[in-house]
């Protein structure tokens, strides 16, 4: 689980203030890495990334507690990170390497490190949040949490108001958080969508939240607020960050349906920029600090792409060691 502070609100000093900048910086630092070792051949399969998406990852993540749960989406690289899997693991498991958290046979959408409560990372869309409501459903009872990261077309799923609907009943200790990206892999959300989200989950009266997906400090006091009702034995809760991807919907994407000046206008709010001013301005950080942070996740990214194009790859014909985990 994250090693953030966990209490709820307002960050409380600069250096926790950093800490989360820093962790967000590494997010996007990692998926650019990703992305260059995909162009040049290290990485197979398929990659997803969360360019411009961080924010809510780090803002949910900064306000769980050791023993919650949570599971991601296959653009989950970012859910990993911000929950405090070592970087060095992932990246090794996404070059398939021996070294890699899952032996380097999970690839880049189906990690699971149950050593820091990923719960799994999923391909199939809306897979999250029935993983998220079984784990709530065993947490009855006790003070733990499950949540569940997907996108805004999970939405559209019947995972969506199966599991939603069965949390509500049954009072289940689950956050369920839709990053809104405004795509659906290609295509605009509105077009194949009835109303929104948030009119669906009030419908089930679930306490809902819309927020500024890109603000860390928005994201986390809203995860927060909606924690503390929910360890209070009061049933699910939901959260609708709004958001955007910086990148295509996957590896050979380039983005192309979306309308001129779009992407410039999103990246005007880039959630690095937000926290860089926050952190300027709410808590005094000067230029020189947050070059240092900035800094020291480019030696550590440049260090950790160095050991993971160097780690074996798994032996093909030594049976898979037993996963073990809490």
């Amino acid at each position: 689980m994250s090693k953030i502070e966990t209490v709820p609100g307002a960050l409380e000093d600069a250096e926790l203030a950093l800490s989360l900048y820093r962790r967000t910086a590494l997010i996007r630092g990692f998926e650019d890495l990703v992305q260059s070792l995909f162009h040049n051949g290290h990485v197979h399969g398929t990659t997803h990334l969360c360019s411009g998406q961080e924010a809510v990852a780090v803002g949910v993540a900064s306000v769980l507690r050791e023993g919650d749960r949570a599971a991601g989406t296959y653009r989950g690289h970012g859910h990993a990170l911000a929950l405090g899997l070592e970087p060095l693991k992932l990246l090794a498991e996404l070059l398939g390497r021996e070294t890699g958290v899952c032996g380097g046979r999970a690839g880049s959408m189906n990690v699971v490190d149950l050593e820091h409560g990923l719960i799994g990372c999923f391909g199939i869309v809306g897979g999250s949040i029935a993983a998220a409501t079984g784990a709530a459903l065993a947490f009855r009872g006790s003070s733990r949490v499950a949540v569940a990261f997907f996108g805004d077309g999970a939405v559209n799923q019947a995972y969506f108001y199966e599991c939603l609907n069965f949390a509500k009943v049954l009072s289940l200790p689950a956050l369920y958080v839709c990053e809104n990206n405004l795509y659906g892999e290609y295509t605009r959300s509105e077009i194949v969508t009835a109303g929104s989200a948030r009119a669906r989950t009030e419908a089930m009266e679930i306490p809902t939240q819309v927020v500024d997906g890109n603000d860390l400090w928005t994201v986390r006091q809203a995860a927060a607020s909606a924690l503390e009702r929910v360890r209070a034995g009061e049933g699910p809760a939901f959260i609708e960050a709004l958001t955007y991807r910086f990148v295509g919907h996957s590896r050979s994407d380039p983005g192309k349906y979306r309308p001129d000046g779009e992407l410039d206008r999103w990246r005007e709010r880039d959630p690095l920029k937000l926290a860089r001013e926050r952190l300027a301005g709410d808590y005094g950080v000067g230029e020189e600090a947050l070059a240092e942070v900035e800094a020291d996740v480019a030696r550590e990214l440049e260090e950790l792409q160095a050991a993971a194009l160097a780690a074996p790859f798994p032996d093909p014909t030594a049976p898979v060691a037993e996963f073990k985990g809490g």
